[in-house]
């Protein structure tokens, strides 16, 4: 019940805070085979390497096709990039014909037009398999976005020189070429701060919900335990109400879960730091995190309490209590993000009481919220509850054991 959810939230924030820093700061590398010596070529060379996402390694020699992707199954690089040897023939001749549409009605020197379309020689883009489509995408705008740079360049210099017969300067050049209006990023929070979510915000919320559920394995087996060796009929003896017990059982495991959720939100304040991870940083309204961690141990020791009430051995408990935990994880969103699944299974997701604890969490760790901003994830996970101690009820009373 500790341990477990402990390394899963270590593990897992190390290896999505690795596929972050993968995306952000690390290059993936690249074979470059530039078959082309002229100027249009070695600018696109330049491009890439100014892209920040690539490692280029230009491949010396005389190699080949064959060669380069003998290089890619070793992996001494995940993707290959080969420059036909007309691209630079082909970025010129398009340069003319979009200048002649352009300049049509204008009356031009023959020998500055170019009468038909020029069908390009294609840049070919060789990737290891193991490489994600995600990456691939990323890969081929990068490439898609530096080779429109260049056409554009030479389309600019061809339309200038058209217009006033004499070479573009260079400082306009670069002022047509790269002035780009500004993309700014900006996360928005409830509460109107900035800070940046990370990948432990993200996973210690998720792995708190799943450590608090798989208690359905300690206190479902301890249900099913008590009714096979006759502990209830004991209890039932006893000079007061059965439902005293079960009441009992119940605070002590919301104890532990919020045991739980104690000990992993301080690993995550504490130790991710020392371990090269990002900080947790709790939200800023207490109270209501307090709130969430209550309703939802609660919800996890009634769903426990519910699996051991109708399982029969401690077997059944054990195998139906961890795989419907995982399903419901699945489903919920812990597994997977709610906004890649798709609308088919939108209805099913809110069936599940995990969705609703992990929307109330991200509401306070993500975007700032305080009560009242999840006051709508916490009524359906409260009515989950409820129904499953009603469910819990019907079962004790339906095989006679209150």
């Amino acid at each position: 019940m500790f341990v477990m959810p402990v390394i899963l939230a270590i593990v897992i924030a190390s290896v999505q805070n690795s596929t972050f820093e993968l995306v952000n700061e690390n290059k993936i590398p690249v074979l470059l085979l530039n078959r082309d010596t002229h100027e249009p070529a070695k600018e696109l060379e330049a491009a890439l390497s100014e892209v920040g996402m690539f490692d280029i390694k230009k491949a010396t020699g005389t190699p080949n096709e064959e060669t380069l992707k003998d290089r890619i199954n070793t992996k001494d690089a995940l993707v290959a990039i080969v420059i036909p040897d007309n691209y630079s023939e082909d970025v010129l001749k398009k340069a003319k014909h979009i200048t002649s549409e352009a300049l049509k009605n204008i009356e031009l020197p023959q020998d500055s037009i170019e009468q038909t379309p020029h069908e390009a020689t294609p840049v070919q883009v060789y990737y290891h398999p193991v490489l994600q489509q995600s990456f691939r995408k990323s890969i081929d705008g990068m490439l898609r976005s530096s080779l429109q740079f260049i056409q554009t360049k030479y389309i600019v210099k061809d339309v200038y020189h058209a217009v006033n017969e004499e070479d573009i300067p260079l400082a306009l050049e670069n002022q047509i070429v790269t002035n780009q209006t500004p993309v700014a990023e900006v996360p928005v929070f409830k509460n109107n701060t900035r800070q940046i979510p990370n990948a432990t915000q993200h996973n210690i919320p998720a792995w708190t919900i799943f450590a608090m559920f798989f208690i359905v394995i300690s206190l479902g087996s301890s249900v099913v335990r008590e009714k096979l060796n006759g502990s209830i009929i004991r209890l039932r003896t006893l000079p007061t109400h059965f439902g005293l017990a079960i009441i009992s059982k119940q605070i002590t495991y919301v104890a532990v879960t919020i045991l739980q959720a104690t000990v992993i939100f301080s690993i995550g304040i504490w130790l991710f730091p020392q371990m090269g991870l990002p900080a947790l940083n709790l939200p800023s309204d207490i109270a209501a995190l307090s709130l969430v961690t209550f309703i939802c141990g609660w919800c996890a020791a009634s769903f426990a309490i519910c699996i051991g009430v109708f399982s029969n051995t401690q077997e059944q408990a054990n195998g139906f209590g961890a795989v419907s935990v995982v399903l419901l994880a699945a489903i919920g969103g812990l597994l997977v993000p709610s906004f890649v699944m798709p609308p088919s299974f939108q209805l099913i997701m809110r069936l599940s009481p995990l969705h609703w604890c992990l929307e109330a969490y991200y509401g306070l760790f993500l975007e700032g919220g305080k009560l009242q901003d999840i006051v709508m994830n916490i009524i359906p996970l409260l009515a989950i509850t409820l129904l499953l101690q009603i469910i819990a009820f019907y079962g004790l009373r339906h095989k006679r054991l209150i």
